[in-house]
């Protein structure tokens, strides 16, 4: 019976026993080594990303300037064209004709001129003389006048058959890139709902590139460049711009921005911005689309930490920051746009800080560890 009475007794100094153990054992642990990354501050240029479409410097389109049916297709499509050269004809033989018949009332009407001219050379004497009447001269002049504007109408009615003659046949307006054509031989062209466009030659030594940016962006980017113009920079200088191609690969020639639209979209709160880039190769084809990367400011004190020191949980982001006693602690910092592998902190974080970089799965709030500072140098983007 007094086995019984004394056993969870027994139990609960054992239990004691154990517990001053362990605590001893915690007490005597070395705080672990964790590496850390120190903040430092330094100048951030920030980089923004545009999606825009590519167009041709010129891109011509080629139309049937009169109706008819397609005679001749004198190119081959998707190939390199000169100016001048001959692209399509169309049927000719109405034009032609209606060619003769004006030609014909040309020839009639200097017929009638002539003939205007020789009464009056023969009634201008008799009139001098008094053998005719004056309203006889007069009727003579006025057949005279009257004839000389009929040729000049019926030569500006051939005048217009030639042209409408020469629409028969469609050249390249510029050196370029022609593409698939829109009608084949026998297609009645020239009038809805036949195809208007037959086809689109395409300037492509230089691009253009289109893309859209917000008030706000557009004001960073007006600053800037007003900075630099009355700094160092000379009047005709533009910002640098690079081209991200579909791939992921930097475009190798850089460009400029060479037209903003006069007005914001009041529907869409955006600005249209064409920039330039030059094609020697001809890599860049009209109708691809791109990432534009442009620099839109630069500050002067910035922080960035590496993106794996941070962790995200329900849109907050937080750091482990290792202080002055080697205390872990968790921070909440403000973000902005990452550059690289890194992060740029707007707010929440100080230069000469430790964050852990290596062992965030061991490290615990309010736990003490021996930093070992990492050595990390950021990639900074090139101003330019």
């Amino acid at each position: 019976m007094r086995l019984k009475t004394l056993w969870p007794l027994f139990m609960l100094l054992l239990l004691l026993s154990l517990s001053s153990c362990g605590n001893d054992e915690a007490a005597e642990r070395p705080p672990i080594d964790i590496e850390v990354y120190q903040v430092t501050e330094q100048e951030i240029p920030i980089f923004q990303e545009f999606v825009g479409q590519i167009y041709g410097y010129k891109d011509i389109a080629i139309r049937a300037r009169v109706e008819g049916f397609l005679e001749g297709i004198h190119f081959l499509e998707g190939s390199h064209v000169k100016e001048g050269v001959l692209l399509y004809t169309l049927e000719s033989q109405p034009f032609e004709a209606d060619v003769a018949a004006k030609m014909s009332m040309v020839a009639e009407a200097k017929t009638m001129l002539a003939k205007a001219q020789s009464d009056l050379a023969r009634i201008r004497p008799l009139a001098e003389q008094k053998a005719v009447s004056e309203s006889d001269l007069d009727t003579a002049v006025a057949m005279f006048e009257a004839a000389g504007a009929s040729v000049e109408a019926a030569e500006a009615n051939l005048r217009a058959s030639n042209i409408q003659l020469g629409y028969t046949k469609m050249y390249s307006p510029i050196d370029g890139i022609i593409g698939k054509t829109s009608a084949k031989v026998g297609d009645f062209v020239g009038r809805s709902p036949n195809p208007v466009i037959l086809n689109v030659v395409s300037r492509i030594d230089t691009i253009l590139v289109e893309f859209f940016i917000t008030e706000t962006q557009y004001l960073q980017i007006a600053r800037r460049v007003r900075s630099r113009l009355s700094a160092t920079a000379p009047r005709e200088e533009r910002p640098e711009l690079e081209l991200i191609l579909a791939d992921g690969s930097f475009y190798e020639h850089k460009g400029r921005v060479d037209f903003i639209d006069r007005d914001v979209d009041p529907t869409t709160g955006a600005m249209l911005v064409q920039a330039s880039f030059p094609n020697p190769e001809g890599l860049i084809r009209t109708g691809q689309f791109g990432r534009i990367k442009a620099l839109m400011y630069v500050v002067e004190d910035g922080i960035m930490v590496p993106q794996r020191c941070i962790t995200e949980l329900q849109g907050m982001h937080r750091i482990h920051v290792v202080d002055e006693n080697n205390v872990v602690e968790i921070r909440e910092v403000k973000t902005g746009p990452t550059i690289h592998d890194f992060w740029y902190i707007l707010e929440g974080l100080s230069a000469g800080e430790k964050v852990v970089y290596e062992g965030l799965q061991l490290v615990r709030p309010g736990m003490t560890v021996n930093p070992i500072v990492k050595d990390i140098q950021p990639t900074i983007p090139e101003k330019q």
